[in-house]
């Protein structure tokens, strides 16, 4: 289509920084901007900027995304929509980012799209107040048929036994994003997976549905069953990755790289741990491998205490302390770094040429030719 010098609308978004082919574009993708006229989309424009807050820097991006926003009238069908999703969140802001990831939205009717949305979701035993957090987090939501793609999906989450106590509400509040989804291209071939390769029983698929739905929606071929080759390589058997997978779902889509091998090779190679206490605490997985699993193997191993991965690991920095008996000492090295000390080494340091200081009621050992630094800041 010719772009004219002479329109308004033409006009209006060279103004904003629009080019011609983006211009064109535009008026490809929505037909009612041959007709728009300049005033309205000025006015809608500010609204967006100055009422809604978002930023001018990122208008182009939605306008481009969904011109239309620009022909609707402000009383009619802008306003109505962003004064209902303010009320549905805490954060001005928040609805800012809703429109910025999906422009669409502000299209929509809230009389025949976003109430039944939120009636159908309240049904599936969502909490009012986190019908927002869904519908913000993921607005995509609102350009879903209820009829043709969601009650789809809710009739497939209830045949994997989540049609009891309000299941499949929870389950999509911890991941508005599965609705998204198809079921025969994604969500059953990857619940066949876990079934048929994997091996989990009807009660494993619900534990991982219900703990971990974002396992659903990932690629058999390209994420699950790698990592499912890999644990069977590292000598898993069957039942164990059964296990583990139940106990841990986050195992089948951990980097193998960069997770996974790093932290089976400390355990085996490191700690002198064997495969069968990974099967029986596949959180180990979860834990940080430089900040929690190795200093706390250190600590243990040097003090020569005997306890099981999940007896080091699953607690917080001050019940571990408390457990194993270590004091809260921290000593500051040469390069600015505080490391924990064990009653030992406080005791020695007790001894050598460093001060102590105390942050509230914790001591804090600070070498002599550094107390100049510190004087007057602790």
């Amino acid at each position: 289509m010719e772009v004219t010098n002479t329109s308004s609308i033409m006009w209006f978004f060279r103004d904003k920084g629009f080019d011609d082919p983006s211009i064109d574009k535009m008026l490809r993708k929505c037909k009612q901007l041959e007709k728009a006229q300049s005033d309205v989309a000025s006015e809608n424009w500010d609204y967006l900027s100055n009422i809604v807050g978002i930023q001018e820097r990122k208008l182009p991006y939605i306008v481009s995304r969904c011109p239309k926003i620009l022909t609707l009238r402000l009383d009619e069908r802008l306003i109505p929509m962003v004064e209902c999703l303010s009320s549905l969140g805490r954060n001005p802001r928040e609805v800012a980012s809703a429109i910025t990831k999906f422009p669409p939205i502000l299209s929509h009717s809230v009389e025949e799209k976003l109430c039944p949305l939120l009636a159908f979701f309240q049904a599936l035993g969502v909490p009012e107040t986190q019908l927002g957090k869904m519908i913000l987090f993921n607005p995509r939501l609102i350009s879903y048929s209820i009829d043709t793609k969601l009650t789809v999906i809710v009739s497939f989450l209830a045949s994997l036994g989540l049609d009891q106590d309000g299941m499949i509400g929870k389950v999509l509040v911890k991941n508005p994003f599965l609705m998204g989804y198809s079921v025969d291209k994604r969500l059953r071939p990857t619940t066949e997976f876990l079934k048929s390769s994997v091996g989990l029983s009807e009660d494993g698929i619900k534990s991982v549905v219900m703990n971990f739905p974002q396992l659903l929606c990932r690629d058999v071929n390209k994420i699950l069953k790698p990592n499912y080759d890999y644990l069977k390589e590292c000598g898993f058997g069957d039942s164990q990755i059964a296990t583990m997978v139940t106990g841990y779902p986050q195992i089948l889509i951990k980097s193998v790289k960069n997770s996974l091998q790093p932290r089976i090779r400390f355990l085996v190679q490191v700690m002198g741990r064997g495969m069968d206490e990974v099967a029986s605490y596949p959180e180990f997985f979860h834990h940080g491998l430089k900040k929690k699993v190795e200093s706390r193997f250190k600590l243990v191993k040097k003090n020569n205490i005997d306890c099981s991965l999940r007896e080091m690991l699953d607690c917080n920095t001050k019940k571990f302390h408390e457990k194993f008996g270590f004091s809260e000492v921290f000593n500051c090295n040469q390069n600015g770094m505080y490391m924990l000390l064990d009653k030992t080494e406080y005791a020695a340091m007790q001894s050598s040429c460093l001060s102590e200081v105390w942050v509230g009621k914790k001591p804090l050992v600070i070498p002599q030719i550094w107390r100049p630094l510190v004087k007057g800041h602790i």
